[in-house]
């Protein structure tokens, strides 16, 4: 890898978690297994000097269990660690925030989505603040600040003219995408020995976090799935296909899929702006979280991508998509303004990849190329898209493997992919 990883990275989200705790008496933080939730936790926990306790550990698990209510009360804040496997203490939180409710009283972490637990595992719902901890950024990996969606909303054309020549090869690109952003599968420098932790980290993710959820009658058949559903990344997402696949009624299909969202192994990217035209499809895309874990399932090596047949072409254009709507996720995760997600696609096969919507309304949309250059007629979504939202469009943001940012036209915008992480200039 031409970027070293060594080391702990300081997580862009600590800050944001801080201050969630200064307004809010709980706080989730949840994300995939091994992302580093119970680093941050820790860290958070020093920082405001609350007591942590890990509920991955089976001693703690079953003293809180036994009696929950005596982990939870005091007067220092509480944190722990992968609460789910004891979701009896959130009923015991819930109580001790019925005669206090100050902020920053509890901290938690999850490797499920809260929404994908059973019933009894709700009791603070509408009662805590959720932030999603995402596999590392590009900017976290290299050290760097990342800021661009803050600046295109601000003022993108000031924000591309001051961008120099891109420096990052094609090799380094296909190289950042089969790593991914997971820190223990980062740390291995040798291919196969990160490819084997790949393998460990769908294995046990499938066998232990999934059948936590929920008892598969056809288990069997969920890597099979994962695999299918993996081959479908950066497209529209199409369950009856995998059924068929599979062997899976679409009803079995379709719940296996939210179990493998809800262990934050991809996720459904949303139709946005279904009411701009009468041609806005309504269905999701799909995303595996993870570029690397993504490359991993598809056997598809940095080598592999870098063949110029067409089909190597098409599996890079899927994955560099995966990994720039990744990218950007993270950083619009750290954003309090971004209230909408989403992509925008039309009967007619025009397609903007990425659209984030502030709370003013404001959008940004995004368009990602595998081509070094960028010409009008791959525009075209992107202009229809304008037109279609008249001022609320912000910027359309074409990012290409090229070398060059600049301005196209009225409010579009060439940029190298690798602007998304560079150190900002000014």
């Amino acid at each position: 890898m031409t970027h070293p990883f060594s080391g702990l990275k300081p997580r862009r989200l600590t800050p944001v978690a801080l201050e969630r705790l200064s307004e809010d008496p709980v706080v989730l933080l949840e994300g995939p297994r091994s992302v580093g939730k119970s680093t941050l936790l820790a860290e958070l926990a020093r920082a405001v000097g609350a007591d942590l306790l890990d509920l991955d550990d089976p001693a703690t698990q079953q003293a809180v269990v036994r009696d929950p209510s005596a982990f939870v009360n005091g007067p220092r804040p509480v944190f722990i660690d992968e609460y789910q496997k004891a979701p009896i203490v959130l009923d015991a939180i819930k109580a001790e925030l019925n005669r206090d409710t100050r902020p920053g009283r509890f901290a938690l972490t999850g490797s499920a989505r809260h929404d994908a637990l059973p019933p009894a595992a709700q009791a603070l719902t509408g009662r805590l603040t959720r932030l999603t901890v995402y596999p590392l950024s590009q900017g976290e990996i290299d050290g760097t600040y990342e800021d661009l969606i803050e600046r295109l909303f601000a003022d993108p054309g000031a924000t591309v003219a001051s961008q120099p020549m891109s420096e990052t090869v094609r090799e380094e690109y296909l190289e950042r995408i089969v790593a991914g952003g997971f820190p223990l599968a980062l740390a291995h420098q040798r291919t196969s020995a990160r490819n084997r932790w790949f393998d460990d980290y769908t294995s046990l993710t499938l066998e232990r976090d999934v059948r936590e959820l929920s008892n598969l009658r056809q288990g069997a058949q969920l890597p099979a799935l994962l695999h299918l559903l993996a081959g479908q990344t950066a497209q529209v997402l199409n369950i009856d296909r995998a059924a068929r696949a599979t062997t899976l009624d679409p009803t079995t299909a379709e719940s296996y899929a939210r179990l493998l969202e809800a262990v934050f192994l991809m996720q459904r990217l949303p139709a946005w702006g279904k009411t701009l035209t009468s041609r806005a499809t309504a269905k999701p895309k799909l995303h595996l979280l993870d570029s690397g874990v993504a490359a991993r399932l598809l056997r598809l090596s940095s080598d592999k991508l870098a063949q110029r047949d067409p089909t190597a072409l098409t599996e890079l254009g899927h994955l560099l998509e995966s990994f720039v709507v990744g990218e950007l996720t993270k950083q619009a995760s750290w954003l309090d303004a971004i209230t909408g997600v989403g992509h925008w696609r039309t009967h007619d096969g025009d397609e903007v990849d990425l659209i984030l919507e502030r709370d003013d309304g404001a959008v940004l949309a995004f368009a990602v190329k595998t081509s070094t250059r960028v010409t009008g007629v791959d525009l075209r979504p992107l202009r229809k898209l304008r037109d279609a939202t008249g001022d609320a469009f912000v910027a359309g943001i074409a990012l290409s493997l090229g070398d060059r940012s600049y301005n196209h036209e009225d409010r579009l915008y060439i940029m190298p992919v690798d602007r998304l992480w560079q150190p900002r200039y000014t």
